[in-house]
């Protein structure tokens, strides 16, 4: 099945490439930029905005199902620039559903986010038939939008959308802002690490490679009309993250500053639908993910190697890019 990843040259498109490959599909990359991590003479790759309706349609030709992950995921970007994010992440997934539907395309599986479910009321961990609230951050209101494009699609025209709300992705190929890399940057030159608010707040992360195969799981036909959280039901502190990056990387302090501003709230997500219906299941710990990340690193020749390596044995196996980590 030759498979459209819009944002497929990012953090968690390339694995998705990846996985794609390894399960004997046909992958085609639609972003900004060529992908790092992929030969472009070995992966088909198509560069465009979403906004290029004539690019996008193109690079759906002859494609049997789309992958939407492109998106303005960034909370300060999206702070700092909303109209951008509002063009990206809700005009941009009609006009991907549209391009789908001109294309004969009836499979699109949608990146949401479990931040949807901030204000939602009712005992968690929250599942999907959860009634939403009104958003009160404009990230989440870009992206519940997306949701009701797929909605609206699949009413009218008979698309078969599938939308997947993920946890907080974490692991190799991780944007270098993102809270682990961060941490491992700074514990690896020596720096202390840096916690806004008391980091008693938890978040319910998941490694990429178990995303990606997660993703590929809303492919199937089970899942057509359907959404799924996926998650893991292990919650994860802020104080933790920095103990396990002072365990296996270096021992640095730890310094608290005030709480950030504009933040999104957090709620306990259940994945056990997902579980059920896909038969999909996290299989990496939030620890192990931080080792494979770290271990990525040292076989990258990335920094910080000289520091990561003397702790840890073993190998690791834009706007555009959907890499929602929000702590």
């Amino acid at each position: 099945m030759k498979v459209l990843v819009t944002g497929g040259a990012g953090f968690i498109g390339s694995h998705v490439v990846d996985r794609l490959q390894a399960c004997g599909h046909a992958p085609r990359i639609f972003d900004l930029v060529q992908s790092l991590h992929h030969d472009p003479d070995l992966v088909e790759t198509k560069l465009g905005d979403l906004s290029d309706t004539v690019a996008l349609a193109e690079a759906m030709r002859d494609c049997s199902a789309v992958v939407h992950l492109a998106a303005v995921s960034d909370v300060n970007d999206v702070v700092a620039n909303p109209d951008r994010a509002e063009l990206v992440n809700a005009r941009g997934t009609e006009l991907v559903l549209e391009a789908a539907r001109t294309n004969g395309i009836r499979r699109v599986v949608y990146a949401s986010t479990i931040w949807v479910y901030g204000g939602a009321t009712g005992v968690e961990p929250l599942d999907e038939s959860t009634l939403l609230t009104r958003p009160p951050h404009l990230y989440t209101a870009t992206k519940l939008a997306g949701e009701m494009y797929c909605h609206s699609y699949a009413e009218l025209y008979g698309l078969q959308p599938t939308v997947l709300r993920f946890g907080i992705p974490h692991g190799p190929r991780a944007r270098a802002t993102s809270v682990v890399a961060t941490f491992v940057r700074r514990a690896s030159d020596g720096k202390p690490l840096v916690i806004m608010g008391d980091g008693l707040q938890t978040r319910q992360f998941i490694y990429v490679e178990d995303l990606a195969a997660g993703i590929l799981a809303g492919l199937t036909p089970v899942a057509a009309g359907r959404t799924y959280n996926l998650v893991r039901d292990e919650l994860t502190s802020v104080r933790e993250i920095a103990e396990i990056v002072r365990d296996l990387v270096r021992d640095v302090p730890i310094v608290y500053t005030a709480e950030r501003q504009a933040d999104l709230e957090n709620r306990v997500i259940s994945g056990t639908r997902a579980w059920h219906e896909l038969d999909w299941r996290p299989r990496t710990s939030f620890r192990q993910g931080v080792r494979r990340y770290v271990e990525s690193l040292s076989v990258a020749d990335g920094t910080p190697s000289s520091t990561i390596s003397s702790r840890i044995s073993g190998s690791a196996a834009t706007v555009m890019r959907q890499e929602p980590e929000t702590l």
